[in-house]
């Protein structure tokens, strides 16, 4: 086998292009155990190459994750924003869109939710975390402003909504719902009943 032969990268291409071997790495083998040297040879480039712009493998590892929740939040607040006409209808399109990233990016969703994505050990990583978090804390107080959700504590809803929603997307790519177990339309008949004790019946 040859050598994979070293490609000039204008300044700042590089780490992009890191980035982009990585999670074509990740996408195909849905795991992180790669090394550095691994994604170095990868691109092409120097196995001392990635080290002048990744401390670590979980630096990498951690702008991968980051890259994961800005994506998950753009799939969320373009489902969010189409033609969904009432608050609930917006809650489903924005929960099968997180659902369906998870599904179409399994191992970058299982990453961004793993110890090997530190939050607390990246600021950014965190606020990017939070940002997308917060998709749903607004969706959830609008929803109370237009008389759509109960009136409690919005962390309560906000507990409920996500610790349903991440559930579902996490059995879905590891193929738990099964027909036998949770019938034909297991995601819509979860989030009805999320959202039956979500919305106000008045």
């Amino acid at each position: 086998m040859s050598e994979t032969k070293e490609r000039p990268y204008h300044h700042g291409d590089l780490r992009h292009a890191l980035v982009e071997t990585a999670l074509t790495m990740l996408a195909t083998d849905q795991s992180w155990t790669f090394t550095l040297r691994e994604v170095a040879r990868r691109t092409g480039v120097s196995h001392a190459a990635p080290y002048k712009h990744f401390r670590d493998r979980e630096d990498l590892l951690r702008e991968l994750a980051r890259i994961g929740f800005v994506r998950l939040g753009q799939a969320m607040t373009q489902a969010m924003s189409s033609s969904q006409s009432s608050t609930r209808e917006k809650f489903v399109a924005g929960a099968r869109a997180c659902i369906a990233f998870a599904i179409q990016n399994s191992g970058l969703y299982r990453l961004m939710f793993s110890t090997d994505a530190d939050k607390s050990a990246d600021p950014d990583l965190h606020a990017t975390a939070m940002g997308t978090f917060r998709i749903l804390l607004q969706l959830l107080k609008n929803g109370q402003q237009d008389g759509s959700f109960r009136p409690i504590t919005i962390n309560a809803l906000a507990a409920a909504g996500w610790a349903q929603v991440h559930g579902l997307a996490m059995l879905a790519i590891s193929g738990q719902l099964l027909e036998e177990k949770v019938g034909s339309e297991p995601v819509q008949a979860a989030l009805d009943v999320l959202l039956e004790g979500m919305c106000r019946t008045d």
